[in-house]
């Protein structure tokens, strides 16, 4: 009697690298060493792109400030790096990290803002920070996504990082469909620094870290408080750069 023909076993991950634990590619699903995305499909859809280093619009060649920053009064930060555009297939990801629960794609995400950082950014940081969530969304959503980006980032640039000196006491209306000035009458006041804590941000350069810059403007109500409360300057990292309407 013959024996019984078992069926084939699924192929074995490959053993996990230094970039962590294989896992599976979020859109091919071929195995990858511990990264949202493979590196085919990072080559895709990763290419860097020439970007305005004020607003992080992308750009034909790189600029200080594009012609929109130009026309636009000083803004209270020194500039602006972002890692992707917010389009396919990172909207998805955000999406996912930022109201699906999945705090696991943080490192993945965090990993290319930070490298983002080492290759563009003009602007010395000595403290990295969050935008802060109010209370009431942070108890509703379980996790601030900006803190959870910001950790990562400043360990792999080796430096501090704070989830509580910037903070956002006043539950604002969600930013979503709205201009750049009913989103900057819609922050007016919501955020502050730790009054106890001020003297810590005396004359440092701070990082301000989140996940999707749009219009600027909740960047903008933050790095004002930061300055205002004796920061010497404030950048902005953010992970992904929503295209300007019209705009691929």
């Amino acid at each position: 009697m013959h024996p019984p023909v078992l069926p084939a076993l699924p192929s074995a991950p490959p053993q996990a690298g230094r970039a962590g634990l294989a896992t599976q590619c979020e859109l091919c699903r071929q195995w990858t060493q511990g990264d949202a995305l493979c590196a085919d499909c990072e080559a895709c859809y990763a290419q860097p792109r020439l970007r305005c280093a004020c607003c992080a619009l992308p750009t034909g060649t790189a600029v200080a400030r594009c012609g929109g920053c130009l026309a636009t009064p000083e803004l209270p930060y020194a500039g602006t790096v972002a890692a992707v555009d917010y389009a396919f297939p990172w909207d998805g990801l955000v999406t996912a990290f930022k109201f699906g629960g999945r705090v696991d794609l943080a490192e993945a995400l965090a990993r290319r803002l930070a490298d983002a950082v080492a290759a563009s950014s003009p602007h010395d940081a000595t403290w990295v920070l969050p935008v802060p969530l109010s209370p009431a969304r942070l108890a509703e959503r379980g996790y601030n996504q900006a803190w959870e980006l910001a950790r990562r980032v400043a360990r792999l640039r080796g430096l501090p990082s704070d989830a509580t000196l910037l903070q956002r006491p006043i539950d604002t209306a969600h930013q979503t469909g709205l201009d750049r000035a009913a989103r900057a009458a819609n922050l007016a006041g919501s955020f502050m620094v730790d009054p106890t804590r001020r003297a810590e941000l005396a004359g440092r350069a701070v990082a301000l870290v989140d996940d999707v810059m749009t219009t600027g403007a909740t960047v903008a109500a933050a790095a004002a408080v930061l300055q205002r409360a004796g920061a010497a300057s404030v950048s902005v990292w953010v992970f992904a750069r929503t295209p300007a309407p019209g705009r691929d």
